[in-house]
């Protein structure tokens, strides 16, 4: 099955799924502009479709609802959880703190800037 996102003013709107039969070729730079083609003809669907990946093997991340499309990159990434997150070099959205490493939950605290354990009940 091939993925497109429906893209506007770079945000994802939409992601359908097209029998790989209407995008045959595994490769996307092959199999996008057919799959462009039979969402434009066929499904009579307007707007930007950009393919994307289930197993996030191009473009960073499978496209969700929200997410942005940067198209001088080529890739997704998710919406920014805090406004003092940044991206890393894999297109993650990274706390400028990071999470602890002892096997216990925690939760962001914006205002603190600090990770807050969460107390679960034994």
């Amino acid at each position: 099955m091939a993925h497109f996102a429906q893209v506007k003013d770079t945000i994802v709107q939409q992601v359908i799924v097209i029998s790989d039969a209407n995008a045959p070729d595994p490769a996307p730079e092959h199999s996008e502009p057919l799959g462009q083609a039979f969402i434009r003809d066929v499904l009579k669907l307007s707007g930007e479709w950009i393919q994307t990946s289930y197993n996030s093997k191009f473009r960073a991340h499978y496209a969700g609802i929200g997410y942005t499309w940067d198209a001088t990159n080529q890739v997704f990434y998710a919406p920014q959880p805090y406004p003092s997150w940044h991206l890393d070099a894999n297109w993650n959205w990274e706390a400028p703190v990071p999470y602890p490493n002892d096997g216990k939950e925690y939760y962001w605290d914006e205002a603190k800037q600090e990770w807050i354990p969460i107390d679960l009940p034994q």
